[in-house]
């Protein structure tokens, strides 16, 4: 019933309805929280908080359903989305609280895409790095790219990315493997 309630939801918004859209926030809240959680227990020292991830993720996806969701799984697809523009931002304010004017750091750590805890200011350069190798992806091979947003930056599960994106859990297994490869490459294959 639940899906069915998210689907009308967006369907209603898809529509026009501007009261769908605060209809929505209470159906996918904790979807929505475990997935920020999920992207926070990542951070040793996070600042930003779950809710408040989630309630700026939302924000982002009502400032623009101009967009249009299809389904359940488009808009989670675009919550995930919104919680790493939501994640990037803010890493980018803080490194440039912390070095004056953003400026980028020498180097970086290991990056953290097996959900291992590390320092706030070495995860914010990680991330932010990441998310400029992800542009780069995203340009090359799409698909991969929105794998990587929903297992990295919302903690999809296999199964879930593979139903967010329309995709068999194989080829989530094949592509997110292949995106950490090359992301890898990208970011420390410097020689």
């Amino acid at each position: 019933m639940v899906n069915e309630t998210v689907t009308e939801l967006i369907s209603r918004i898809g529509d026009g309805d501007d009261d769908a859209m605060g209809a929505l926030m209470p159906v996918v809240y904790e979807e929505l929280r475990r997935m920020a959680s999920s992207q926070l227990r990542r951070e040793s020292n996070a600042t930003l908080g779950t809710t408040a991830l989630v309630h700026e993720a939302f924000l982002k996806l009502v400032d623009h359903k101009a967009l249009g969701f299809d389904c359940r799984a488009h808009f989670f697809g675009a919550a995930a989305r919104a919680m790493r523009q939501v994640l990037v931002d803010h890493a980018r304010k803080r490194l440039s609280q912390k070095r004056g004017e953003g400026q980028r750091p020498d180097s970086l750590e290991m990056l953290n895409l097996e959900g291992r805890s590390v320092p706030a200011e070495v995860a914010s350069e990680e991330l932010i790095s990441l998310d400029e190798a992800l542009d780069r992806l995203e340009a090359l091979d799409p698909r991969r790219a929105r794998v990587v947003e929903c297992r990295f930056f919302a903690g999809l599960s296999v199964e879930e990315t593979a139903h967010t994106l329309g995709i068999s859990e194989r080829t989530v297994k094949r592509d997110w493997r292949g995106a950490r490869a090359w992301l890898y490459k990208e970011l420390y294959d410097q020689g």
